[in-house]
Parts: structure tokens; sequence; C-alpha cells
């Protein structure tokens, strides 16, 4: 026995599926099947189905998959013109992030202006991605090793993220006062490690030195 479909609602009270957060949210197949009318035809079963299946690849970031799928209910069914214009809605979406793809950072530069980004956002994966291809290429760089470190501290990866950042500290020492006053790194705050070595006003005084200094005098510009 079919099921009752429910009535399509009116276009003034469909939300745009791109609308808030920019998470695709697929509609449903039966939605769609309301606008065509009884018969529901076997041809527009398809094309929904595909459809759908367009939709789950977008949803797992398989750009490439996602767009030959959407294409191909555009060739297969071109009848269904009203689902045409959801398929085209997010073609430009899987369209969009294929050509971001395609222009992925090459250098030094801009993979750490990359992985800025992404940590701003949140992404902490992806800028891991972006840093761990800078430091193979220059095992000694210093800003990339700590953002490493503010990267792996921001996922709950205490013990990375303190062994990099005291590396990126020993490269470069002005990290110390960057590390200090960074809210990224709070989580680390509580470890003696971090105390100790990145917050050297935490640890006990050195007694001075007072081995006498002998003056050097600056060499004179040439």
């Amino acid at each position: 026995m079919a099921k009752q479909r429910p009535q399509p609602k009116s276009p003034a009270s469909q939300a745009s599926p791109l609308a808030g957060s920019g998470r695709v949210t697929p509609p449903l197949s039966k939605d769609l099947a309301a606008h065509t009318g009884p018969p529901q035809r076997a041809a527009h079963a398809e094309a929904v189905t595909l459809y759908e299946k367009g939709l789950a690849a977008l949803q797992h970031h398989e750009y490439g998959q996602a767009t030959e799928i959407l294409r191909a209910v555009l060739s297969r069914y071109p009848d269904e013109k009203e689902l045409h214009e959801r398929v085209r809605l997010y073609l430009n979406v899987c369209e969009r992030h294929v050509n971001r793809q395609g222009n992925a950072p090459a250098t030094i530069e801009e993979r750490l202006f990359a992985a800025t980004v992404a940590i701003n956002g949140g992404r902490y994966d992806e800028a891991i991605s972006h840093l761990r291809l800078v430091r193979d290429e220059d095992p000694d760089n210093d800003h990339a090793l700590y953002m490493l470190a503010v990267a792996h501290a921001q996922r709950g990866e205490l013990t990375q993220a303190l062994t990099l950042l005291e590396r990126a500290i020993a490269l470069n020492p002005e990290n110390r006062a960057l590390a200090r006053r960074d809210p990224d790194l709070d989580l680390l705050r509580e470890d003696d490690t971090f105390r100790d070595s990145v917050d050297p006003s935490s640890a006990p005084p050195t007694p001075p030195d007072l081995t006498p200094r002998r003056y050097i005098r600056p060499r004179t510009a040439r």
C-alpha cells in the first residue's frame, strides 16, 4: 500500500539549502516527488536516487565524484527541470571546491599562509597537513613548528605540542614571549614542562654570574 505523500511547502517557506552554516542538507526525495504529481514516474525516481547519491558524495567532501554524478542527472534526465535547479546549485558548490583544491599552495610562504587561515577557522587537520610539508622542506622553520604546536594543542595532543613548542623556542627564543601570551596554548599552561621550559618566570631564579665580562667593541660598518 503506497504511503500518503506530504504536500510540498510553498517556495516562501523553503529555506535555501546553503543558508546558515553552509552545511549541505539534502532535501527529501518524497518532497521532490510531490511536485511531479501522481503517478510517480520510474525515471523521476531514478533521477532523485542519483541526485541524492551526488549529495552524499558532496557531504563526504568527494567533490570530483559529486560533480560527475550531478552532471549525469542533467544529461540522463533532461525532463526533470525542477530537479535540475537544485542540481545546478550543488554543482556550483562542487566546482568552487574543485577549483580551490586545484590552486593548492606550493611554496613555503603559501603553505604557512594557508595553515594560518586553517587554524583561524578551526581546521586543525588541514593546518597540520600544510605545516608538515613545510617542516619536511625546512626542518628548522621555527614559525611552522610553533604553528604545529598550536594545532596539536587545540586537538588536545599536548605531548606533541610541547615537544614542538620547545623546538620552536630553541630555534628562535622570541617564540617564548609569544607562547606566554598566546591563548591557543592555554591547555599547556598547567604542564610542568611548559612552566619550566617555556615560561622561565616560574622557574627558580639562577644566581647571578659574577665573572667579569670583557667589553667587546662592535664592528664598524665598512
